[in-house]
């Protein structure tokens, strides 16, 4: 059984367009890395595809995790598994607290009853873990938030939820950079509390959240959705330096892009 997150060929459409056109990647658990590339380049495909949204077409390929193709598991059994998705625009569901909305969701991803007592010491000491405030879990989810504040929530379940694998979508978008530094940072803790053991898939179309996650280990590059550069953390500067546009036009020159 391999360790690791491992996507073969993946193709996939969206209302009839093929968005993914023949993704390969490889993470392994224990290993944070993080997808870069411009806008429209298959990133948040990939990331609801690997969740398994139903409006996300599958016309190729497998995703392996765990000895199992998990394109062919509904969205609740991949979290059984371990898996997670921070999404890059949280919904507000009016009238659901958060609290009691975790508490539901550890009991339905661990498959056991958890008492409420037992729960809130665990919930607090997360809270804790994050440097957030208390009351934050007694108001309505995502309900009036700021975009900074959909985003620690997004942070604190992945803490409470504890997957062995995390795919982080565009996370830090639309937010300030004081934000940023604090999403990073949660990330950083929750990998370090972990013993290193959690795997994370940060999708991102700039580098800044990349310059406060310690460690990372690679980058990746989507343009045209698939997988067309690989690199260290470097990369990521480079890109952002440099934008996206010299690197298209080399890869065209290859040959690697039409």
């Amino acid at each position: 059984m391999s360790d690791a997150l491992e996507i073969r060929n993946l193709r996939v459409a969206v209302d009839g367009r093929e968005i993914l056109k023949g993704v390969n990647l490889v993470v392994p658990k224990g290993e944070v890395h993080a997808m870069m590339g411009p806008n429209g380049s298959g990133k948040s495909t990939l990331a609801q595809t690997l969740m398994g949204h139903p409006r996300y077409e599958v016309l190729e390929g497998e995703v392996l995790w765990k000895g199992q193709n998990i394109l062919e598991l509904s969205p609740d059994e991949r979290a059984k598994l371990g898996l997670f998705l921070a999404f890059q625009y949280p919904v507000e569901i009016p009238g659901v607290v958060l609290g009691n909305f975790l508490h539901i969701a550890y009991q339905a991803v661990k498959g056991e009853e958890i008492p409420i007592g037992k729960f809130n010491r665990l919930l607090m000491q997360k809270l804790r873990l994050l440097d957030m405030d208390t009351s934050f879990i007694s108001r309505n989810l995502n309900e009036g938030f700021s975009g900074g504040e959909k985003k620690r929530c997004e942070i604190l379940q992945l803490a409470v939820l504890e997957p062995e694998f995390a795919v982080m979508d565009e996370t830090d978008s639309g937010l300030d950079i004081d934000a940023v530094r604090i999403v990073a940072n949660a990330v950083n803790t929750i990998y370090e509390q972990s013993g290193g053991q959690i795997g994370f898939l940060i999708i991102t179309h700039y580098s800044r959240i990349l310059r406060y996650i310690k460690p990372l280990h690679k980058v990746h590059v989507m343009m045209d959705g698939r997988v067309v550069l690989s690199g260290g953390p470097e990369l990521a500067e480079e890109l952002e330096e440099k934008g996206y546009d010299w690197l298209e036009e080399k890869l065209k020159a290859e040959g690697v892009l039409a």
